[in-house]
């Protein structure tokens, strides 16, 4: 019995004398950190989406407190976490919401396709084994890496092949442009408005676009002839628009034969 509790008493001795020594060391080892960074962690989003460029909101937390990161960095927050943030630390911070655009229209309505593809079904897969699904070399491959890619819920893949934005939902973070193998999606400003060509052909055959793609662009170059405002023009095949010109005149979308162009507002309503 005395053994016992002799054994009981020493090992309660030796758990005290061991929580102590914790207890120091972690005192004495403590790393100090700058109660701004977990402030400004406190008001992001929390989506650890990367839009950013950091590894997630910790790590851009630290960046903005130090002064390697600008204060609107959180395309995920937008101008009420931007605001925040300033207030952290003191200054006036504005910031525009960002979305995203997918460059094309190749549906399985209007798009040719390749012909049956036995492959993983993914489209970066599918991009290196084949070139894509579709006879379109530069069209959405239509797996849906986009979709398992964007953090916000904001993507589905539609019923005719091509993924959908949810523009409650898109912050414009980036993933899915990352994403894409084909590079289809570009960040915009959430209140851009003016023309946009919803097509990266960047082929010169007009009549395999033609024969491949219903809405491919043919470099028929009628949109930049009827801009009243000349704010139109062809650059590696697809219509480039200078936003700071354009009116929304609908010009250009009512002359193009195969309604390549749309208002990007109406894209993003």
């Amino acid at each position: 019995m005395n053994t016992i509790i002799t054994t009981m008493l020493v090992a309660l001795v030796v758990a005290f004398l061991l929580g102590v020594l914790l207890g120091l060391f972690k005192k004495i080892f403590a790393v100090q950190v700058d109660p701004k960074v977990q402030a400004i962690q406190d008001v992001l989003s929390g989506g650890n989406c990367g839009g950013c460029g950091y590894a997630g909101c910790a790590a851009f937390a630290a960046a903005v407190a130090s002064g390697e990161a600008p204060a609107n960095g959180c395309v995920a927050g937008g101008p009420s976490v931007a605001a925040k943030v300033g207030e952290i630390l003191g200054v006036s911070v504005s910031a525009q919401k960002k979305v995203t655009v997918l460059a094309c229209k190749g549906t399985t309505g209007c798009a040719v396709s390749r012909g049956t593809y036995n492959g993983i079904k993914t489209c970066a897969a599918a991009a290196q084994a084949v070139n894509g699904t579709k006879l379109c070399s530069f069209g959405c491959v239509g797996y849906g890496d986009c979709v398992e890619a964007c953090p916000f819920d904001a993507i589905h893949m539609g019923k005719d092949g091509i993924p959908v934005v949810d523009y409650k939902k898109c912050v414009g973070c980036g993933k899915c442009a990352k994403a894409c193998p084909k590079k289809l999606f570009s960040i915009v400003d959430a209140d851009r408005k003016g023309a946009v060509a919803l097509c990266s052909n960047h082929s010169d055959n007009k009549p395999a676009i033609k024969k491949n793609c219903s809405v491919g662009c043919i470099k028929c170059g009628i949109c930049v002839r009827k801009c009243p405002q000349k704010c139109i023009e062809l650059i590696n095949g697809i219509p480039a628009v200078d936003y700071s010109k354009c009116t929304s005149c609908k010009e250009c979308i009512n002359a193009c034969p195969d309604k390549v162009l749309a208002l990007v507002q109406d894209v993003m309503a």
